[in-house]
């Protein structure tokens, strides 16, 4: 008789807990430069290594090096670091108007903002996000008006969505910013589906999908991943590898294993890792997954390596689940600062000039709060009439709907 054994489980732990030292010995990162740039029509199964390196540009000197640096001019990337300087400043004035009561609730991007800017910079009018609650990048990398998605998070007269959607969940369809979904990866089959229409209708216009890493464990994600590998969509799937998914480390949803960018390979779709705090290699590897979907040649899986240096949202406390020294240990540093040290070796840029215009959008900010305020928040001023309750979702008003309005007297 064979002695048996009693079988066990293995759950993924974190390294370090609040109090300990930070530790990223679980990513191995190679020196800026160093990863090869394969040709756009290369297939999927020639580009393994790049899921399990990482993509970079910018190396600790400041200077954009190696055969992805994507040779953007002064003016692209001021208009880059502006665009980031401005995301931040407004996740800083929403999460003060929490505090306030102004609004019920936000969710910052602090230290993602190169992933949202810079991707955006790399596609053309018509196409189609499909975001999560954490790529407001995209909207402001448009010079989108603050006023409006203020005017949305704090629900009130102007809010588009006329106060049904939880805040930070936009909806702006003139800058291919697709309604945002609380419950996430519905956004990978959504992205799918509307690229497979884009292919049908015979249309040149791309779309892209958005997730974070701990919901790449949803049925969601790997249904869209065998649509995209069947029928080759021009889609981009996104997966924004912050670290951490609300209090859960990226172990629990399978990056002890493998990351997550190899989860294609599996699927035959190409993928690229990528690090997220640098604004050129984000601006290179989106444009080169770009190109590919428009030249028929399918989806893109890129997982963007970033830290979410904040709290996952103003209900969250990071210090209960991780070292508070975490944030500043994070080994591929701020991407803000990146940008702004890259500007400053090429002598395009100066510390007074950044200190200048920081002040600048910090005034910009404020001032759009202001307007968007005027125009009523949670509990003050004008809201949306409750009659709109009614609307919007049926072509014609069933009976029943029809009479509780007249019954409420609206």
């Amino acid at each position: 008789m064979i002695e048996q054994r009693p079988l066990s489980l293995h759950v993924p732990e974190p390294a370090v807990r609040p109090g300990d030292k930070p530790d990223f010995h679980h990513l191995s990162i190679p020196r800026a430069g160093a990863v090869r740039r394969p040709p756009i029509d290369v297939p999927a199964h020639e580009i393994h290594d790049l899921a399990y390196s990482i993509i970079r540009v910018l190396d600790r000197q400041g200077q954009a090096v190696g055969p992805w640096a994507p040779g953007l001019d002064a003016e692209a990337l001021k208009v880059g670091l502006r665009a980031m300087l401005k995301t931040r400043a407004y996740d800083a004035r929403m999460m003060v108007a929490q505090r306030q009561g102004k609004t019920s609730f936000y969710m910052p991007c602090t230290g993602e903002e190169a992933v949202a800017c810079g991707f955006q910079t790399a596609l053309e009018k018509g196409d189609m996000n499909f975001p999560t609650y954490r790529q407001q990048g995209l909207l402001i990398a448009q010079d989108w008006s603050l006023v409006d998605m203020m005017c949305q998070v704090f629900s009130n007269e102007r809010d588009r969505l006329l106060g049904r959607q939880l805040p930070v969940l936009y909806s702006v369809r003139e800058a291919g910013f697709f309604s945002i979904s609380g419950n996430l990866a519905t956004q990978y089959v959504q992205a799918v589906g509307w690229a497979m229409a884009s292919a049908i209708s015979g249309d040149a216009r791309v779309a892209a999908a958005w997730v974070g890493e701990g919901s790449t464990a949803e049925s969601d994600f790997h249904a869209a991943l065998v649509f995209a590998s069947v029928y080759r969509p021009p889609v981009i799937l996104n997966v924004v590898n912050n670290q951490w998914a609300i209090s859960s480390f990226q172990g629990v949803a399978g990056g002890e294993n493998a990351p997550f960018a190899a989860r294609a390979h599996g699927y035959g779709i190409p993928s690229l890792r990528v690090d997220g705090n640098d604004y050129l290699a984000v601006h290179a590897a989106t444009a080169w997954a770009v190109e590919r979907a428009r030249r028929n040649l399918g989806a893109t899986l890129i997982e963007w390596v970033t830290y979410r240096a904040g709290a996952h949202s103003s209900s969250d406390d990071p210090s209960r689940y991780r070292p508070k020294e975490e944030s500043d240990a994070w080994p591929l540093g701020d991407p803000i600062e990146r940008l702004k040290n890259h500007l400053v070796a090429r002598g395009e840029w100066s510390e007074a000039r950044h200190t200048q215009l920081r002040a600048e959008i910090e005034e910009e900010v404020l001032e759009a709060a202001r307007e968007a305020e005027r125009h009523g928040t949670l509990h003050d001023g004008p809201k949306p009439s409750a009659a709109t309750m009614f609307e919007g979702v049926y072509k014609e008003m069933p009976r029943h709907l029809r009479e509780q309005r007249q019954a409420m007297g609206i």
